[in-house]
């Protein structure tokens, strides 16, 4: 009786603990060991095709270059109404010219230029002439304190009247061995709440020249655009009479005399640059993409465009993109189709050959993978063209007249041929994998039962051969879609695919948000066509042979 009671508690394992914990630790210590052995390629994975896929549909939507380069500009453009047909406040075009003051001096101002370039013919020379000629409204106001007094000439006197004193004995000392890198700037206490447009202002001027330029702060002449900024302070007419630091007499003797500057018009001034700086459509195409994220790139792909009232379709002959996305699924159709109708008897004769001879023609089905590419599609570029091995023979054969020569470079047929011939393997290594496995016998079988060769093929071998097309046209269709060099190479304009435009904007005109917003339409085709094979045929129906 007491064993009995003692049998109906828990089974424990031989360390003490209950067999469920035991097993279940068992099985943990089993998945970890797994998960070890493919976190390699997990990680290979991860870097290599997740994190980039990532990449590239951020980059379709990202758009901050206009916001950063612009900051003060599309914040006091936000309010602007366009609608109305009234340019922005001056308050705005003065922004715009702090802004573009500062990105001429990092250079920035023509990568701006160039993608807004891309919503509004014109805008890159614009931006470009702007920064050159923008600092000619600076130097207006810093003559006129040069000439008010030569203090404001000297570069050590603004360090001393910008800088904090710890920071001006760190560079003194820093000057004397120059070694090392040179102390960071500092703002001087209560400047900023005295002069706060000259202290930002400067700071940025300060953090250009020691982390960008990487020259001596002490040695460099503030910019124009400082001085533009000490008018703006000195005009509010400041409590500087409660400041005692260097330069203080100086300050005084400017606040009292800034009332009889003469000053900027900036408006007239940015229409004297360009006439298009008081045109509503650059206004309006900045305060459009002036949002950190955007669906302009999308857009652009399908060949729309954002406008103040919202999206709309290009120009008719602007419209190029959604004529490429249904030739690249067009052209990639018809080369699976073309890859099938070849490919089928070549693997139906390997398949059904003995093993030495059948493999003796696999070599040659294989050769192509032992040439270069580019070689291959340049040898296609020699014999398809008008001059070429192929017409010649049709001109020697007499199916073609010497002055009606084919054309078959630098077309759609081009591509067609050369592409069917660098894909035709893909799709021949499925079917002969699957071909394989199919018994001889059965077909033996249905003509013994009175069936005829046509009818024993079509009702009994083709059924178990189509998984073998679905996975080599899977194989062809997925690879041609995404080709670009050898339609590039011999499809001349009416050859090309999406693709080549995707490798135009990355490596050519440097557009990455359209080249990420068309690989992304891309894939999703793809993925919706996928989709849409398994539900029609049945992903599970596709095999490579067994």
């Amino acid at each position: 009786m007491t064993d009995a009671a003692q049998n109906t508690g828990p089974m424990m394992a031989a360390d003490g603990t209950t067999l469920k914990s035991s097993l279940n630790r068992a099985l943990r210590r089993q998945k970890l060991r797994a998960l070890m052995l493919i976190a390699p390629l997990l990680i290979f994975v991860l870097v290599t095709f997740i994190a980039p896929i990532a990449d590239m549909l951020f980059r379709s939507v990202e758009n901050q270059i206009v916001s950063d380069t612009l900051p003060r500009t599309t914040t006091l453009l936000a309010e602007w109404e366009g609608d109305g047909g009234d340019l922005p406040a001056p308050e705005v075009f003065e922004a715009l010219y702090t802004d573009i003051f500062i990105a001429q001096e990092r250079k920035l101002h023509t990568r701006l230029g160039s993608r807004l370039n891309y919503e509004l013919t014109g805008v890159s020379s614009l931006f470009r002439k702007s920064g050159r000629r923008v600092e000619d409204m600076g130097e207006v106001y810093q003559d006129q304190f040069e000439d008010l007094d030569s203090f404001w000439k000297d570069s050590e006197n603004w360090n001393a009247l910008m800088g904090s004193d710890d920071w001006l004995a760190d560079q003194t000392a820093w000057d004397d061995k120059s070694d090392t890198r040179q102390p960071a700037f500092e703002l001087r206490e209560g400047i900023e709440d005295l002069l706060p447009q000259t202290a930002a202002t400067f700071e940025i001027f300060a953090d250009f020249v020691q982390n960008e330029d990487e020259d001596n702060l002490a040695k460099e002449d503030p910019w124009a655009l400082v001085y533009s900024a000490l008018y703006n302070d000195l005009i509010q007419e400041p409590d500087v009479s409660g400041y005692a630091g260097p330069g203080s007499a100086e300050l005084l003797e400017a606040m009292g005399a800034v009332g009889t500057f003469e000053t900027v018009d900036y408006p007239a001034a940015f229409e004297k640059i360009d006439k298009d700086w008081h045109s509503i459509d650059v206004w309006q195409t900045i305060q459009t993409y002036s949002p950190d994220f955007t669906s302009g790139y999308f857009l652009n792909a399908v060949d729309m465009k954002k406008s103040p009232d919202g999206p709309e379709m290009r120009p008719d002959n602007e419209q190029i993109y959604i004529k490429l996305f249904i030739r690249t699924l067009f052209m990639s159709l018809v080369i699976t189709g073309s890859c099938i109708l070849l490919g089928y008897p070549v693997a139906w004769i390997l398949a059904n050959l003995p093993a030495r001879t059948a493999n003796l023609l696999m070599i040659l089905v294989l050769l192509p993978f032992w040439t270069s590419l580019l070689v291959r599609t340049s040898a296609w570029k020699v014999m398809l063209q008008q001059q070429g091995v192929i017409n010649d023979t049709l001109v020697w054969l007499g199916v073609v007249a010497d002055d009606s020569r084919l054309a078959l470079i630098n077309n759609q047929t081009g591509t067609i041929i050369a592409m069917t011939h660098i894909l035709l393997p893909f799709m021949i290594l499925p079917l002969y994998s699957v071909m394989k496995t199919i018994p001889p016998s059965y077909l033996r079988a249905a003509k013994s039962l009175g069936a005829t060769n046509w009818t024993a093929f079509w009702r009994v071998y083709f059924p178990q051969s189509v998984p073998g097309i679905g996975a080599g046209s899977i194989l062809v269709f997925i690879l041609s879609i995404g080709y670009y060099i050898t339609p590039e190479l011999v499809g001349g304009t009416t050859g090309t695919f999406i693709s080549n435009r995707i490798a135009y904007h990355i490596s050519s005109s440097l557009n990455w948000g359209l080249a990420a917003a068309l690989g992304a339409i891309l894939l999703a085709v793809v993925l919706g066509l996928y989709w849409a094979y398994d539900k029609i045929v049945g992903i599970d129906n596709v095999k490579l042979g067994g």
